[in-house]
């Protein structure tokens, strides 16, 4: 499997640091409106890279931040005379509910940056004591001079550095440094105390603190829409390689295109931006699921209410083929001869990568074909369109043997299988809608073992025994086994 990196600007193998186990981190949301359909896009495309690196067999851990304290919430929670800890979880509802109505269900666990806050002041007083940070009278800032790295994801000389100026403030050393803790300013409810006196985090440190809560210094990949590479992902390299004297941070650095409107970058700040709840109160949420992976994740998207449409009647088309292969299942009218006229074609595929499967390969050309082609895309950097063609490619196939009657009941059968199969990887469903339930709880089921395994992992690292086994016991009775490396 090959993902392109956003450091490389090259698609690398896939390596886990830890056998097959991947430790995922995406930016979450800051939770002071309701999120857009911008937003939308880049958590349906790595909902679906957590759904398909677990289809190929990795345990993974997905991890998300919500940063529930930050100057747009001080601000919005102001304008509305609300407390800032009442707007962020209101805002957080809605967040989940609206990643639940998309069918985003692969997250494991959503990390409060208010909660992470010793581990915070922790992770500066490190950067601190290495020389890497400053107090002044207003923050305490990340000296960016100090970090010879600095720009290295975005490709941006020092130069180029020089032209931007993050935060103004004459007592800063450098334009750009950026700050980790921001202390209380006159009338400020929100703050919690440090060696620096009451103030609260900045950004960029809350994500580095959460990330080397659960994953350590050092993690698999990092996601995020494209236009965070600069600063903030800038700024989180910078920040946990000072720290941890270890390099890289992150193996894999993925980014989103954006999604745009009428060609202009849909952001709040333009104002041309339809929050999800809305976009759904007239469109299908599966619809636009389809629409989101029609494209590849990098390639930006324009949003149209033609392109939702058409997404929808794409998906309509896959509907009715599954229903026409199930008639055809209850009919029983299908032929028992061989299908060897495909033979040909599935055996000239390498099909050597894909043996990691247990369901390898079916055993009817035309659905083995799919399959085989199916794979092959997505291990090519997660190509969802050229794997969505793969469906419409399989859908072709059965459709003509269906009329011909050279399809088999057996491959009616796996035909219908790998639609489900391939749907689930997809959060689409191609076939019955009422799945929908079982699907769900099976990827939250999914969600919940990875976070019993790595709550017990801490368990140990903390020496509690016996709490740590229990857990590994009742586990074994459920028919869920682990093994301590």
């Amino acid at each position: 499997m090959k993902i392109q990196s956003t450091m490389s600007g090259e698609k690398e193998n896939l390596e886990p640091l830890h056998d097959n186990r991947i430790n995922l981190f995406v930016c979450g949301p800051t939770v002071y409106d309701n999120s857009h359909i911008g937003h939308a896009r880049t958590y349906i495309a790595f909902d679906v890279v957590a759904r398909y690196l677990k289809y190929r067999g990795y345990s993974v851990f997905y991890l998300q931040n919500i940063t529930d304290v930050d100057d747009k919430i001080i601000q919005r929670a102001s304008e509305q005379n609300v407390s800032p800890s009442v707007l962020a979880r209101m805002f957080e509802q809605s967040y989940l509910e609206d990643m639940r109505a998309l069918g985003v269900t692969s997250v494991s666990y959503y990390a409060r940056a208010t909660e992470h806050i010793s581990e915070i002041i922790g992770q500066i007083e490190r950067l601190m004591e290495k020389g890497f940070a400053y107090e002044t009278e207003k923050s305490v800032y990340f000296d960016e001079s100090r970090f010879q790295d600095f720009g290295k994801l975005s490709h941006q000389s020092a130069g180029d550095l020089e032209k931007h100026r993050i935060e103004p403030d004459p007592a800063k050393r450098n334009p750009g440094d950026f700050s980790l803790w921001k202390k209380r300013q006159d009338g400020e409810e929100v703050t919690w105390d440090s060696p620096w006196g009451k103030g609260r985090p900045g950004w960029h440190i809350e994500d580095t603190a959460i990330t080397e809560t659960y994953f350590g210094a050092q993690y698999d990949i990092h996601g995020g829409a494209m236009d965070l590479i600069f600063p903030h992902h800038e700024a989180e390299i910078a920040q946990m390689e000072a720290a941890s004297g270890k390099k890289p941070l992150v193996r894999y650095w993925m980014h989103t295109g954006f999604l745009n409107v009428k060609g202009e970058k849909m952001s709040k700040s333009l104002g041309n931006f339809t929050t999800i709840r809305d976009m759904l109160k007239r469109y299908d949420a599966e619809a636009f699921r389809f629409f989101v992976l029609m494209a590849h994740y990098r390639s930006p998207i324009d949003f149209s209410e033609d392109a939702l449409q058409q997404a929808g009647k794409s998906l309509d088309r896959i509907r009715q083929a599954a229903r026409i292969i199930d008639e055809n299942i209850e009919k029983g009218t299908a032929s028992e001869s061989s299908q060897a006229a495909l033979q040909g074609e599935i055996a000239d595929m390498d099909t050597d990568t894909h043996k990691d499967k247990d369901t390898d390969m079916y055993a009817d050309p035309g659905v083995a074909l799919a399959k085989a082609r199916f794979l092959e895309y997505m291990d090519n950097d997660f190509n969802t369109p050229y794997a969505l063609r793969a469906v419409f490619e399989l859908v072709r196939e059965v459709n003509r043997r269906i009329n011909e009657k050279s399809i088999t009941q057996k491959g009616l059968h796996e035909a219908k299988d790998l639609l489900a199969e391939l749907g689930d990887i997809f959060g689409l469903h191609f076939s019955a809608r009422d799945n929908r339930a079982a699907k769900t709880e099976e990827d939250i089921t999914s969600s919940l073992i990875a976070l019993l395994i790595f709550a017990r992992q801490k368990l140990r690292e903390n020496k509690q025994w016996q709490l740590a086994d229990e857990i590994r016991s009742r586990m074994g009775e459920l028919g869920i086994g682990i093994e301590d490396a």
